[in-house]
Formats: C-alpha cells, sequence, structure tokens
C-alpha cells in the first residue's frame, strides 16, 4: 500500500476534463467576488427576508458591465500570472488529463449498464454507463523526470499497459529515459521538457564520478563506464565526444 500513496496522482476517469474544471474552480470563484466587490454596497443593504428579483428597468446595465469586463480582465490577468509561475503545475494537468483520454478513448476499461430512476415515479428510466474497472495509472513530475506507474493485473489489458512508451512519448512531447519492470506493475520515466532542459558545453560539469549532460541527467561513469553515441549526420556528436574528453580528462 505504501508504494502507490507515494507514487503520486492516481488518474480517474474524470479527469478527461481535467484543465477545464480546475479552470472553472479557480476562475469562477474569483469572477464572482470581484463582481461582489462592486455591488458591494448594493449587497449590503438588500432586504434578504423580503427579497425579489430586480426588474429589467432596475438594473443599472452600465455598470453591471463595467463589473463584469473588470472581472474578466482580472482573470486574464491571473491566467498569465499562473502560465508565468507555475508553469509546470499546467502542463502535469494536460498530461494527467491526456492519460485519462488515453484509456477512455482506447477503451481499456470495463463498463456497466445501470437503470437511473427518473425525477418523478411515472417517468421513464434511463440506462447509463457506469465504470467498474478502470485501471490504475499514477502520474508524478519531480526533478525535471515524468513517473508514470501502471499496476499490472493479468487482465486482458496487461499487453497495452505494457508498452506504452510511443504513445508516452509522442502524447506527452516527453523522452522515455527509463522503464522498469516491478512486482505488480511497471514504471515509466521520461524526461519532461527537453527542450528548456538542454544546457550549454559550458554548464557540463564533471564531478563525484558523474557527468551532467542536462540539467536533471547525469551520467555516472564510474558505475557505468560504456556509452553509445549515435546519432546523424551534424547531431553534434563530435562536439559531445570533445565535450566529455574535455571535462572527464
Amino acid at each position: 500500500m505504501k508504494q502507490w500513496l507515494l507514487s503520486g496522482k492516481r488518474i480517474r476517469p474524470s479527469d478527461k476534463d481535467l484543465v477545464f474544471h480546475t479552470a472553472v474552480s479557480i476562475f469562477l470563484p474569483v469572477f464572482i467576488l470581484v463582481v461582489a466587490l462592486f455591488h458591494a454596497k448594493t449587497i449590503s443593504e438588500i432586504n434578504w427576508q423580503d427579497f425579489h428579483l430586480p426588474k429589467a428597468g432596475e438594473i443599472n446595465v452600465p455598470y453591471l458591465s463595467i463589473s463584469c469586463i473588470s472581472s474578466g480582465v482580472i482573470c486574464l490577468l491571473l491566467v498569465l500570472v499562473i502560465k508565468r509561475y507555475r508553469y509546470d503545475w499546467i502542463k502535469q494537468l494536460y498530461h494527467r488529463q491526456k492519460l485519462a483520454r488515453m484509456i477512455l478513448e482506447n477503451k481499456w476499461y470495463e463498463a456497466k449498464q445501470v437503470k437511473s430512476e427518473g425525477i418523478f415515479k411515472d417517468s421513464s428510466s434511463r440506462t447509463r454507463e457506469k465504470i467498474s474497472y478502470f485501471p490504475k495509472v499514477y502520474y508524478r513530475m519531480k526533478n525535471g523526470l515524468i513517473q508514470i506507474r501502471v499496476e499490472i493485473t493479468l487482465g486482458k489489458y496487461q499487453e497495452q499497459l505494457l508498452h506504452l512508451e510511443k504513445k508516452l512519448e509522442s502524447g506527452l512531447y516527453c523522452e522515455l529515459t527509463e522503464k522498469e519492470l516491478k512486482d505488480s506493475y511497471v514504471e515509466y520515466t521520461l524526461l519532461y521538457d527537453m527542450i528548456a532542459n538542454r544546457i550549454s558545453i559550458d554548464e557540463v560539469q564533471a564531478k563525484s564520478g558523474k557527468l551532467r549532460l542536462m540539467k536533471n541527467i547525469w551520467w555516472e561513469y564510474d558505475k557505468l563506464p560504456h556509452m553509445l553515441i549515435a546519432g546523424g549526420t551534424g547531431g553534434g556528436k563530435t562536439y559531445f565526444i570533445l565535450t566529455v574528453d574535455c571535462q572527464i580528462n
């Protein structure tokens, strides 16, 4: 149980609209609060015991429009602030949403049809789909690496869940660095935001038997002295070899 508690956020069917739900839960209260502040005096003067909806002629439409526009501008500024300072958090929401949609669109789940009663007794009942089994998939981002842990239950979706490398790399725009099969689960480790994690030649460091290749990637050459360097023509293999040689020697 402990290993699953430390695995990160579990992907659930409701995560298919995670970005929208999160945006509504953040920005709708802000929008309502700002509008309420604009109309604080009017709200404080309301007699709630004898409350009635105002008529069209009683509404100050220009002032209401100004308050709504101001609330929209504040929400937009908040979006820019979150995007600037919580970019990784936003990407995590998108990643979890994509993983949920991957499972749902590929139908890697079990569902049963259940009848839902209508509001009135004489109304006809309807059938709806209720998910009875949804694979346990956990998502975590830590130190520039994404860890996706998938439970293996010997079920009929085992082969698909054991070979998610290409889907994860292309869908999340990440690079697989490790795939480890353990007891009852498989763990995929991917390098997040490859372009942002690149470093210049001057930043390549060698210390304590390790060589820094990217911001969060180190080659432990004392433990693993062999390396295969491959790439297309002009890809930078020679410069990389010279950099490694200069730093280690």
